[in-house]
Parts: structure tokens; C-alpha cells; sequence
């Protein structure tokens, strides 16, 4: 009984390492689009994108966390459609 415990806890924290993997890659995603914005608007996107990492580093809600990655992936689509748009591919 005490193995199958241990292998819970384990799975769970595999699950946390998962999720944290997949807000790593959105933090990146969106710094890499910065790039892509113009010159004059890179540095605040780049603090706005910082900031709302920030704002949410401490949750431990795996919902929450899966809510926030997946309005991010949204917010992301459309600035790139923004930037596609305005001509900034």
C-alpha cells in the first residue's frame, strides 16, 4: 500500500512538471512574437508579457494554471494575427 502512495505522489508531481513545462514554452512563445512587433513597442510588450508570468508565479491551482495557459495561447493568436495584419510577420 505504501508503494502505490508514493507512486500517486509521484504522478502528481509529474503533472506539475508538465504544466510548468508548458507555461515555460508560452513565456517563450510569446518573447519570441516581440520580435516581431515594432521597434518602439518591443520593450513594453516584453514587460507586459514578464509582468503577467509574475503576476501568477506562486499559483499551485492546476486548473487555474490550465485556465491561464490556455487564455495566454488565446491572447498570443491574436497579437499574431495583429502583427500579421499590420504587416509585422
Amino acid at each position: 500500500m505504501r508503494m502505490r502512495c508514493h507512486s500517486m505522489a509521484h504522478f502528481m508531481d509529474l503533472r506539475a512538471f508538465i504544466l510548468r513545462a508548458r507555461v515555460l514554452k508560452l513565456y517563450r512563445q510569446a518573447l519570441r512574437m516581440t520580435r516581431r512587433a515594432p521597434v518602439h513597442a518591443r520593450d513594453e510588450l516584453r514587460q507586459t508579457v514578464r509582468a503577467e508570468i509574475e503576476k501568477n508565479r506562486r499559483c499551485d491551482d492546476k486548473q487555474k494554471i490550465k485556465f491561464l495557459i490556455s487564455e495566454g495561447l488565446q491572447r498570443l493568436k491574436g497579437l499574431d494575427e495583429m502583427l500579421d495584419m499590420t504587416g509585422n510577420s
